[in-house]
């Protein structure tokens, strides 16, 4: 009777919305109108209304651990992949999302890099969905991978694309009315993913009310235990949230996904914006429902949350550790610079005294003699700002040329208001602020990277050319890296291809760092 009943409403909803859209039209708005209405879903809104509340009436709403960032979700017909996406789209249940963003593959045109809707509208059985052009507009101006444009959008002789337009009908019935942000890949290299999640994680910084949607179908046309075994491949590295494997196999064709691209900046996309968890909630494939198993395609659905994590203690071993400098281990916070708990308090004080003092449009008085014997010795150091465990600004020097009382000053305010990759700290937001402070050791070049760097000991610093990164030794720990995706992802850092650390011309330096915190 219970579903029944949601079957009903939802009809009901859905019928309303449909007849609000049957008067007049602005004819002057460029409409992308449904190309596989009627053939991958039901082109009637009664029928279609009457199909996404039958699957959604049967699916239970999945348990996960922390507020759903994003989705990924299959696009097939709805009689073969519908059921699977349900359980997707019924984690977003109960939320409201004033702005959806959907990445699709290219099935019908050739082009490079991304293209995000120019038009006005995307239009479905259920009426039209408004694109926001303020957003759309952001993330097309935000890479050189990305471009505002009809391609991959546009009807062909080919027909239209399919896989962004059929997670529209899911998507209307559970949020009601949303901006779109609509983007097609012509690409799916790393570079493209990593440049158009860079760019949608830009729009989304700050803001809980955005939801990131991947479209993708599995593997294609294998027997049934073939299938499988590749997909559940996919399976696993969604559910480790190991975005760097999922492509590596996709490149070397260890595994199938049409929209593995989509998946992948998602992932990065959703990372960046304070994501870090990832939970398949339902797979299958065709042959689940046609019966035959010899020639199938692959489906799952997941959801990419932001949960609670416990704050981890970066150790070193002294065992493993064996440098030619001495220096004293602190097994709680890493290298012991001889810093007091006292002395600790009283750099975490300047900071935030610093930031407080800038908010009041004042520079902070320092007063010299208040800091003498390590405070006032030279040292790098980075001061890194979070809110509820997500970045909000991380600056340092890598080099000693401060006294460290200056650095640790001076640095704060640098993190707070001119890390160029967040906007200026508000007064509201530095009540919520956590206050981070590493202190460097000095650095020390790595001669083999295989044996040298150690993940939860060491940071890196890597230099080719005019390119340079660093990540402190806290990021690799944090996101659960192994040494190579550490090393890769600092030439990332740097703006250099993963794998840049293995040239010759490409120098690396390892330091650690004595990391303690606090509100």
């Amino acid at each position: 009777m219970r579903n029944s009943l949601i079957i009903i409403i939802i009809i009901a909803v859905m019928l309303s919305r449909a007849g609000a859209d049957t008067g007049e039209v602005d004819m002057s708005s460029k409409v992308r109108e449904p190309a596989v209405a009627g053939s991958f879903y039901p082109g009637d809104p009664s029928s279609l209304a009457k199909m996404i509340a039958g699957m959604m009436a049967k699916t239970s709403k999945p348990d996960i651990p922390g507020e759903v960032v994003a989705l990924i979700v299959p696009h097939a017909g709805y009689i073969y992949s519908g059921p699977v996406a349900s359980h997707a789209f019924k984690a977003i249940q109960g939320y409201e999302y004033k702005d959806v963003i959907v990445i699709s593959p290219c099935h019908v045109e050739a082009f490079s890099g991304a293209a995000v809707y120019s038009g006005d509208a995307y239009r479905t059985p259920f009426g039209d969905i408004k694109i926001n052009h303020e957003l759309s507009g952001k993330i097309a101006g935000s890479s050189e991978y990305v471009e505002l444009s009809d391609k991959g959008h546009r009807l062909t002789s080919r027909g239209g694309e399919h896989s962004l337009e059929v997670e529209l009908p899911f998507l209307q019935t559970m949020l009601g009315e949303f901006g779109l942000v609509a983007i097609v890949m012509g690409s799916q290299d790393f570079a493209t993913c990593r440049g158009l999640a860079e760019a949608i994680a830009g729009v989304c910084r700050g803001r809980d009310d955005i939801l990131i949607v991947a479209s993708s179908d599995l593997s294609h046309f294998h027997d049934y235990k073939k299938a499988k075994n590749l997909d559940l491949r996919i399976v696993e590295s969604i559910n480790q949230y190991d975005y760097k494997t999922l492509h590596n196999d996709l490149e070397n064709r260890k595994v199938e996904a049409c929209g593995g691209g989509p998946i992948v900046t998602a992932m990065i996309a959703s990372e960046m914006a304070g994501a870090n968890g990832a939970k398949v909630v339902n797979y299958a494939n065709s042959g689940d429902v046609s019966g035959d198993s010899s020639s199938v395609v692959g489906y799952l659905a997941g959801v990419i949350y932001k949960g609670e994590k416990d704050r981890k203690v970066y150790e070193i071993n002294i065992e493993e550790d064996e440098t030619d400098e001495d220096i004293d281990i602190n097994p709680a916070s890493g290298v012991d610079f001889g810093l007091s708990e006292h002395e600790k308090k009283q750099l975490l004080d300047l900071a935030e005294n610093a930031i407080k003092a800038r908010l009041a449009g004042e520079n902070l008085a320092l007063n010299k003699p208040e800091y003498g014997g390590v405070l006032a010795e030279k040292r790098g150091a980075f001061v890194t700002l979070t809110i509820e465990g997500n970045l909000r600004g991380c600056i340092g020097y890598i080099h000693a040329v401060k006294p460290l009382y200056e650095t640790i000053a001076e640095m704060a305010v640098q993190a707070a208001f001119h890390d160029p990759r967040f906007p200026q700290l508000t007064k509201p937001e530095f009540k919520r602020i956590e206050i981070e402070i590493s202190v460097l050791t000095p650095m020390i070049k790595v001669v083999d990277p295989i044996q040298d760097v150690v993940v939860g000991r060491d940071g890196l610093f890597l230099v080719k050319g005019r390119f340079s990164g660093l990540l402190l030794p806290q990021v690799p720990v944090e996101h659960n890296w192994d040494r190579d995706t550490f090393l890769d992802q600092t030439c990332l850092k740097a703006g250099l291809p993963p794998g840049t650390w293995k040239d010759t011309e490409t120098e690396i330096f390892r330091f650690q760092a004595d990391i303690f915190g606090g509100k």
